[in-house]
């Protein structure tokens, strides 16, 4: 088949990779007919990546049917349309067992793999085929009414912007501000919303993203102050920040921008590992921090629902569709932010 391969920084290229196999009789192998590029996928672009392996097919987000199914998997049956959760559970654990796939307690002891394209461990889904652990747990079954567009987003990014609006407590007539906004920021402009929030601010250096969270119906900060923008607007900040980037600069602005008593929830992805917060003013503040890692499959009940309904619609984050044969291509243009991209998707057959 072919896939997408992390080769060097800055290089990866679709390439003959064998074809992938059952993991077991409890796995799965699914046809990918969609995969999308997340902003996260931009750390091993670079070089930055979550293991020293390179030639491993990249991408953790896919929606497909169903090619192979392990002898003792239950609900599921080749043929099925189905999308594969970023988060992936062992199944077995306290913690996956109550949809809490970011808490596995196997991965936590690296028993198993956490996510889909860090490694040859687990090859990721920008390919033609992708195996599936565990599918009972990995895979769900995508309602007849949801495009692809909008079940590719449901992998991941449309989770991890309700799971940090939800993490923030947001509750009606909160106001907010959203920092970063790619994909998964831009899903959390629209979650803001649907939990209540009366107005929502978006920030984000890169004009044409602002411009599309305009369109959702947040009020972009054009200020090259935005700390001061959002406290000018706000009487002295908003009740609630979500920081979807991870970057220091980001989180700092992001705990900055709210009020007294403020709640902050971070779902950027950081590789840093000494972030200096400044505990006493964040005590004197009274504020209140969460953050961690989204377990898609905790999240997708209420999104599957609410994107049935018309209340969320995550196909609004996508902004170009490509064929996998310009992969390589496709990244070179999430890197470099231009030509209004936000959301690329890809197409296997092309």
């Amino acid at each position: 088949m072919r896939g997408l391969t992390y080769r060097a920084p800055d290089e990866v290229a679709v390439v003959e990779v064998k074809d992938p196999e059952l993991p077991d009789e409890f796995g799965a192998v699914v046809r990918v007919s969609t995969a999308g590029i997340c902003g996260s996928d931009l750390h091993i672009y670079h070089g930055h990546g979550f293991s020293p392996d390179i030639g491993y097919c990249l991408g953790h987000e896919a929606v497909g049917r169903v090619e192979a199914v392990g002898s003792r998997v239950d609900g599921l049956a080749v043929g099925d349309r189905v999308l594969v959760p970023a988060s992936v559970g062992c199944s077995t654990c306290r913690q996956c067992r109550t949809g809490l796939i970011a808490r596995c307690e196997n991965a936590v002891r690296g028993a198993t793999v956490p996510c889909y394209g860090l490694s040859h461990a687990l090859p990721g889904s920008q390919a033609e085929l992708v195996a599936v652990p565990h599918a009972v747990t990995n895979l769900v079954p995508i309602p007849p009414e949801l495009s692809d567009d909008d079940a590719v987003v449901l992998t991941d990014n449309a989770p991890t912007g309700w799971y940090g609006a939800r993490r923030g407590r947001i509750t009606p007539g909160d106001t907010v501000a959203v920092v970063g906004l790619g994909p998964v920021g831009l899903m959390a402009v629209q979650a803001a919303f649907v939990l209540g929030a009366s107005a929502v601010f978006g920030v984000d250096p890169v004009a044409s993203r602002r411009a599309t969270a305009a369109s959702l119906g947040a009020v972009p900060v054009e200020s090259a102050d935005p700390k001061g923008a959002i406290r000018a607007a706000t009487g002295g900040g908003v009740d609630v920040a979500v920081e979807a980037v991870g970057a220091d600069a980001s989180i700092a602005l992001a705990i900055s921008a709210v009020r007294t008593g403020g709640r902050v929830s971070v779902i950027g992805v950081s590789q840093n590992k000494a972030y200096p917060m400044h505990l006493m003013a964040a005590q004197v503040k009274e504020l209140e921090f969460a953050i961690g890692l989204c377990s898609v499959q905790y999240e997708l009940p209420a999104l599957l629902a609410l994107t049935a309904g018309g209340r969320l619609r995550p196909s609004a984050v996508v902004s170009h569709r490509m064929p996998l044969s310009e992969a390589a291509e496709a990244y070179r243009l999430v890197a470099s932010r231009n030509d209004g991209v936000s959301k690329i998707v890809l197409d296997p057959s092309g």
